[in-house]
C-alpha cells in the first residue's frame, strides 16, 4: 500500500482543508485549544498539523505564543500557510519521529489525530518528550472506536459491502486503529510519561448536508487514492451509495452526526 504522507497529495489537501476540516477536525481542535489556553504555554510545537485548523485555534486561543507547526506532508503545510495569518506561527516540513529541535525547546505539543499513523508510536512520544521542557506539558486528541464515529463506521461499511471480497481498509487500518486508553497509556509510559491524563469527549460532527460530509471522506482523504485503486468507477460509486445512506443523519439543522475521541494529556 502506498504511504500514508505520499496518500495526501494531488487534490486531497484542498478537499481536505474544505470538507474534512469542519466536517471532523474544527471542533476537536477548538477543544484543544482551550485546554492549551488553560496551560499557558509560550512555546508551541504542533506535529501532523495537517492543514492548520488546530493552529489556527491556537492562534486565536494564545495569540502571543510562539508556535512552530510541523507535518511529514509539504502539500498540507502549503495549504496550511494560505489559512493561517500570524507572525507568531512558522511552519516547518518534519518528521514527528525525528523532530529537528534541541532538548527542552518547548511549553507544549500538541497532536491532533496524528498518532495514529506514527509507525512507531514510543518513538514518537519519546521525541516529544524530549523536545519539551521539565514541567512541559503534550496534548493528544486520537479518535476513540470506529463504533463510536458513526459516519465514519458508515463510510466503513459502504466499502466492505462494495468490495466484499476485499474492502478498502484505510479508516479501521488508520483514523480509528489506536482506540483504546490501555494502549495509549502504554505507549506514553514507554516513552518516559508518568503524569498521564485520558478523557473520552464528544462533539458533534457537522455539514451542509449528507452530500458535503460524504463527500469530504471520499475525497478529501486518503481513502481517495486507495479507492482510486479499485477501479476507475470505484470512488464516484462509493460516494454515490454513501451520500444517500448518510442522509439518515440529515435534521433541520443540516447534517450531525456524533463523534467520540480521546483527549490525552501528558506531563513530562
Amino acid at each position: 500500500m502506498v504511504a500514508v504522507d505520499v496518500r495526501f497529495s494531488g487534490a486531497v489537501p484542498e478537499n481536505y482543508e474544505r470538507y474534512m476540516v469542519p466536517l471532523l477536525f474544527r471542533p476537536y481542535a477548538e477543544e484543544v485549544a482551550k485546554r492549551a489556553a488553560a496551560l499557558g504555554p509560550q512555546h508551541i510545537l504542533e506535529t501532523a498539523a495537517g492543514t492548520g485548523v488546530v493552529t489556527n485555534a491556537l492562534v486565536r486561543a494564545l495569540p502571543n505564543a510562539d508556535i512552530v507547526a510541523t507535518d511529514l506532508n509539504q502539500a498540507m503545510l502549503d495549504v496550511a500557510a494560505t489559512r493561517v495569518a500570524s507572525p507568531k506561527v512558522s511552519f516547518r516540513q518534519a518528521d514527528a519521529l525525528d523532530l529537528p529541535f534541541e532538548d527542552g525547546t518547548f511549553d507544549l505539543v500538541a497532536c491532533q489525530f496524528g498518532v495514529m499513523f506514527y509507525p512507531d508510536k514510543v518513538q514518537g512520544n519519546s521525541e516529544v518528550r524530549r523536545v519539551l521542557r521539565d514541567g512541559g506539558h503534550y496534548l493528544i486528541a486520537i479518535w476513540d472506536a470506529i463504533e463510536r464515529n458513526p459516519m465514519s463506521d458508515l463510510t466503513q461499511q459502504t466499502m466492505i459491502e462494495q468490495f466484499p471480497d476485499s474492502p478498502p481498509m484505510f479508516m479501521k487500518r488508520g483514523p480509528f486503529s489506536y482506540y483504546e486508553p490501555e494502549w495509549i497509556e502504554r505507549d506514553l509510559q514507554a516513552a518516559g510519561f508518568s503524569n498521564i491524563s485520558i478523557e473520552t469527549v464528544g462533539l458533534l460532527s457537522r455539514s451542509g448536508s449528507a452530500d458535503e460530509a460524504s463527500r469530504g471522506l471520499c475525497y478529501g482523504s486518503p481513502m481517495r487514492i486507495e479507492l482510486e485503486e479499485y477501479g476507475a468507477d470505484a470512488l464516484d460509486n462509493v460516494f454515490a451509495e454513501l451520500s444517500k445512506s448518510a442522509q439518515r443523519f440529515e435534521s433541520p439543522n443540516g447534517f450531525e452526526a456524533p463523534m467520540s475521541a480521546h483527549i490525552v494529556t501528558a506531563t513530562k
